[in-house]
């Protein structure tokens, strides 16, 4: 059993969790180590029939400024207007974070598990990627922005039939801490159930 101190830490951490833009997430990112136990911990994940209806890309080190010149070039060929400075700003989106994790849904059509269940995993999956990083200091960030929704990206990526992406999740530390957002109250979107009326 974790001291209560422990327990309090992570609740607090949790209970003020933020997410930070990944322009703001600068290095350090979690070493290779605390990176494999972030990752076994995000994939403990409600998964109904045991699909693993996802999977993980890791870009990191040289990968990052790799993938950003297969984003510049293609946004350059579906925006032959853009100017210099935003065609290196595709370059760049990938150097924004120390560690960005593609979060690949691969959703089985016409099984017993409906697709619905599958989808939530993933984003399950998602989600306890952001906690984990909380937890274990680092700011995170899950974004899919244009190049999650395109067709030769999807092939740069090497996605199969049935693959889309879920979104793209930057790990590193925060530059400066956000300020907080407003959130729901939670009394007005919690009820107690009751029969209904007749």
């Amino acid at each position: 059993m974790y001291p209560e101190s422990r327990l309090d830490e992570a609740f607090e951490r949790l209970s003020n969790r933020r997410s930070v833009k990944a322009m703001d997430i600068i290095e350090p990112g979690p070493s290779p180590t605390v990176l494999q136990t972030l990752l076994n911990t995000a994939i403990r994940v409600p998964d109904h029939g045991k699909l693993g209806p996802w999977r993980l890309l890791q870009f990191s080190g040289s990968k990052r400024a790799e993938f950003g010149e297969i984003l510049a070039k293609r946004y350059q060929a579906l925006n032959p207007e853009a100017k210099p400075t935003q065609i290196d700003a595709e370059r760049q989106r990938f150097t924004r974070a120390p560690v960005i994790i593609a979060v690949i849904a691969r959703i089985t059509p016409a099984i017993k598990i409906p697709q619905w269940e599958q989808q939530l995993s993933v984003g399950a999956l998602c989600q306890n990627m952001i906690v984990s990083a909380t937890l274990l200091g680092f700011a995170a960030q899950w974004l899919t922005e244009w190049y999650a929704f395109d067709e030769q990206i999807d092939l740069a990526l090497g996605l199969q039939e049935h693959e889309r992406v879920a979104g793209y999740v930057y790990i590193g530390s925060a530059a400066q801490r956000p300020t907080e957002r407003v959130r729901p109250e939670l009394e007005t979107v919690l009820t107690t159930w009751q029969i209904p009326k007749s």
